[in-house]
């Protein structure tokens, strides 16, 4: 695998495995509305293998996507994988015949989201798995540690490593370590919308990775006058400098963009070279404040 300027790396905690902090998300693969083969499958293929050889060494999807799309791709694609690739995956939801997103968190639907995870994917034991719980994009309040015994359980029965959560409070969090070691957490976050502000430090105190998922604001790209403004000054797309803060804010946060295309992949992939100045570094940073004011 070759390497590349990668915004660092990050070792996830209890284990020696050592991430380039800009990964690859595989969610925009699958057709529209992540329902569906794409409609160019050769292209889907094109896209996992570019990011492998520029050094990407982390690739998040799960078995919901499409369903079954992603994972069947990132196979065709990536089998044999590479010694250091880590497949990160999620359970905990499902898809509807009207292409409905809902919760799957039952003892039989978790574990049959991770055997289709393990077939579809074609692997023995999975490298991560996150809970997916609470809302769309946001976390709901409630107890975890049903669903959380399950995959825990599954863990050491050897079918899964290590086990992280997505959309998630603090709160459920120490709940969640009282039950299993967590690696990382995947919640909504980016530069307009910081609530987990305090989290990511705590996190970062931990050791754990923090995972922003839907960084550029959401399915649609993240309107920013602001943004825009620094991106131009600094000759750079809104979503390289949008992913360049995401780095700059904490060494614990580790990057999945997802793309369809080999050219927004590499621009994605340049923006862990991007050098954010002090004076951009403010403008970025009175984003949130100024979405705030304005709602």
């Amino acid at each position: 695998m070759n390497e590349m300027n990668s915004g660092g790396r990050f070792v996830l905690p209890g284990t020696e495995i050592a991430l380039n902090r800009m990964g690859y998300g595989a969610m925009q693969l699958a057709g529209p509305q992540v329902w569906g083969p794409p409609k160019d499958v050769e292209g889907a293929i094109a896209v996992l293998q570019e990011a492998v050889a520029a050094g990407v060494n982390h690739i998040d999807t799960s078995d919901f996507y499409g369903p079954h799309v992603t994972n069947q791709l990132i196979r065709r694609a990536l089998d044999p994988y590479p010694d250091q690739l880590v497949l990160v995956t999620k359970v905990g939801a499902k898809r509807g015949q009207d292409k409905s997103w809902n919760h799957a968190l039952s003892r039989q639907e978790l574990t049959e989201g991770v055997q289709d995870n393990l077939r579809n994917l074609g692997l023995e034991r999975l490298d991560v798995v996150n809970l997916r719980v609470g809302g769309i994009s946001a976390p709901t309040d409630g107890a975890i540690e049903e669903p959380l015994t399950v995959l825990a359980e599954l863990q050491q029965k050897g079918l899964i490593r290590h086990i992280g959560l997505s959309n998630v409070t603090p709160a459920q969090l120490k709940e969640g370590q009282k039950i299993t070691g967590i690696v990382c957490v995947q919640n909504f976050y980016n530069v307009a919308n910081r609530v987990d502000d305090a989290f990511i430090d705590e996190l970062r105190d931990q050791g754990i990775a923090y995972v922003p998922f839907f960084p550029l604001g959401g399915f649609s790209p993240l309107q920013s006058a602001t943004l825009n403004e620094v991106a131009a000054s600094l000759e750079a797309t809104p979503m390289q400098v949008a992913l360049a803060w995401l780095l700059h804010r904490s060494p614990n946060i580790l990057l999945i963009p997802g793309t369809s295309s080999v050219g927004h992949l590499r621009e994605n992939l340049a923006a862990a070279s991007l050098e954010l100045p002090a004076a951009a570094l403010g403008r970025l940073n009175s984003i949130a404040a100024e979405k705030v004011a304005a709602s």
